[in-house]
């Protein structure tokens, strides 16, 4: 399922997936002009991203956020 897939109440609860190699391109960059991408792992050890995040992207060079696979947030214990 697509982002663009998400009705308002499932995008509470789903986060983008991520690649390894996706997670270590985000690190360290900004979405907007304060705010750092911040991944993270969820229960399944996948590297994941918050709706959050992806919607409130303005920098054009991670436009691709908009194409990641959503999946069901599991937290970590």
């Amino acid at each position: 399922m697509k982002i663009s897939q998400l009705t308002p109440e499932e995008k509470l609860i789903y986060v983008g997936l991520l690649t390894i190699e996706q997670k270590d391109e985000l690190v360290g960059q900004l979405f907007d002009e304060d705010s750092y991408f911040n991944p993270i792992q969820d229960a399944k050890d996948n590297w994941i991203i918050s709706i959050e995040e992806i919607e409130q992207n303005k920098n054009h060079e991670f436009e691709w956020l908009q194409k990641l696979e959503m999946i069901i947030f599991i937290p970590k214990e």
